[in-house]
Formats: structure tokens, sequence, C-alpha cells
């Protein structure tokens, strides 16, 4: 797991990026979410291939979410976090990992933050890449900074995540 703990223009911001393993994805992000909890707030993004789908939107062949990944999204629903880009997109069937062998995509790679900074989220999209097996899941915020001078205007800066 990798963290970035900073600011921009005076916004706090903390991304951390979780690497799901390919066996048992769903229990080891819960345990990671749990032995974070205690650092997870409102400026907490968490992005990465979490190697598991969080709905069924999120694999072509619309199977059914096995109890390990609905107990994860109970999990997330816990800790007031949310699948940005669901939420932004709730009936895309747009996907991050294409598998060969399976002739099958699905979403694995997600962008989770808590509900108060949903209305910081400019856009989210998925980039496709034509040369790989991965797609790249990017986020754009709105990070507001206000001009120190009276009657001025809002300025919006910008910020894009892609895991």
């Amino acid at each position: 797991m990798f963290s970035l703990i900073g600011s921009i223009q005076q916004e706090e911001l903390t991304i951390l990026n979780i690497y799901g393993p390919n066996a048992g994805a769903p229990r080891y992000i819960r345990q990671v979410l749990n032995d974070l909890q205690k650092d997870l707030d409102s400026h907490t993004i968490i992005v990465g291939d979490f190697n598991t789908p969080l709905s069924i939107l999120d694999r072509s062949t619309r199977q059914k979410i096995n109890k390990d990944i609905q107990g994860l999204n109970s999990d997330l629903e816990q800790a007031n976090l949310i699948d940005i880009y669901r939420t932004l997109h709730p009936k895309s069937t747009e996907y991050t990992f294409f598998s060969a062998p399976h002739h099958t995509y699905s979403k694995t790679d997600h962008i989770i933050g808590s509900k108060a900074l949903l209305n910081k989220c400019k856009t989210t999209e998925i980039i496709t890449n034509s040369l790989s097996d991965r797609s790249a899941i990017k986020l754009e915020l709105r990070i507001q900074k206000t001009d120190p001078e009276p009657h001025s205007f809002i300025k919006t800066e910008q910020l894009a995540l892609e895991c």
C-alpha cells in the first residue's frame, strides 16, 4: 500500500493506493479498511486495483456478487465510503480489465471516497488502453480557492488521479 498525504491550495488530501491480491482480494481489502478505519476521513481517497468487482455491473457476465464482496460493500457503507465512479456512472458498463483466457471484461480498479467528497468530484472516466489488458480510471477534483481580495471570483483548480 502506498499513501500520499498533503494539501492542494489549503485543501487537505490523503490518497491511498491499494493493490488487492489475485486470490482473496475482498477479504484483504476488508482487512486493510479495518486497519485504516481510524485514519479515514472526508479528505481520503482510496484508489487502486482491488482485483475484485464491487457491483454486478462491474462484470461483463453480470455474475452475482459473492458473500465476500457483499461483506466488503457492507464495510464500505459502514465506513461511509462510496465507489465514486459507480456513483457518478450508475449504469455504465465500461471496464478496466480484460481477461483473454475467459473473454470477459470487469471493473476491478476503483476510486473510493467519502460521500462528503463527492461534491468535490468534477469528472471520472475510464481511459481505454488498446495496448494492454488494463485501462486507467481517472478522477478530476474541484479544489476551490478563494482570492483574498474582496469581491473576487472563486477559482477552480483540478487534480487528476489515474490508477
